[in-house]
């Protein structure tokens, strides 16, 4: 019987998540991934992952939804019986940017389920079961790693319901850090920057001309594998006590300059 430890990935069949993914791999873990797809569509992604000394579970289902994050906690207590690392990924971006002088609430509404309600009781759910978990080991290592983005504290004025969700995001690691600290498990958020997925497929000329004229200190996109290695050392505990942190992959485009 496997031992591995288990990590939930949501969005994980994609784009950063799949880079993290791929980390997560590496470093000898049972992979969960969750996404909106059928299991058809994401089949060879889920092959990719595949190991020798692995197992790969895909649970379909949309995390701003009750009853969608029950089945798949249900389904990992089913298949794997345990989950030591929850990666808070899965996010969108409005279908479309309009200005805040014009965004509607229906864009607002579809947002901040997927990228904020949903985290946030996807960690609840997956905080208890934690705890229950290191009560019956005390030993074992557990993490919660949010996803956010530099967008947490960087204005964008035509997509304000995906600013004010990382922002959201950016509280959430401190409300669960200061709650998980009794239990000993630490709670992390990671801001990446400009990062080549399919999310920015539809801006690279931008943001080429951007890297160019020095938008970040470092003169490149960056890349799912990026954010999958900062996941990879947290989620080992390569970063110890640090719980409630933030590490901002993103090129040192955040850091102001005169």
């Amino acid at each position: 019987m496997m031992s591995n430890p288990v990590a939930l990935i949501t969005g994980g069949t994609r784009g950063i998540g799949l880079g993290i993914a791929k980390s997560l791999v590496q470093e000898g873990y049972d992979i969960v991934l969750n996404g909106m797809r059928a299991k058809e569509q994401v089949e060879p992604v889920l092959a990719s992952l595949k190991t020798d000394s692995n197992r790969i579970v895909y649970c379909q289902g949309n995390i701003g939804e009750a009853s969608d994050r029950a089945s798949i906690i249900q389904e990992i207590k089913t298949q794997l019986g345990s989950l030591n690392v929850l990666v808070n990924n899965a996010g969108i971006a409005p279908r479309e940017r309009n200005d805040i002088l014009e965004a509607t609430e229906t864009s607002y509404d579809e947002v901040m389920d997927i990228n904020l309600k949903g985290p946030y009781f996807l960690t609840q759910a997956v905080a208890n079961w934690m705890i229950e978990q290191k009560k019956k080991n005390a030993k074992q290592h557990f993490a919660i790693i949010t996803i956010s983005s530099v967008s947490a504290t960087v204005s964008s004025t035509n997509r304000g319901e995906y600013c004010l969700s990382k922002a959201g995001l950016a509280m959430l690691t401190k409300l669960w850090a200061s709650r998980m600290g009794e239990f000993e498990i630490p709670v992390y958020e990671i801001r990446p920057g400009v990062i080549r997925t399919d999310m920015t497929a539809a801006v690279v000329a931008k943001y080429d001309k951007l890297f160019s004229e020095g938008l970040s200190l470092e003169k490149r996109w960056g890349t799912p594998e990026d954010v999958g290695s900062a996941v990879a050392a947290l989620a080992t505990g390569k970063i110890p006590y640090a719980t409630g942190q933030v590490i901002n992959i993103d090129g040192g485009m955040t850091i102001q300059n005169l």
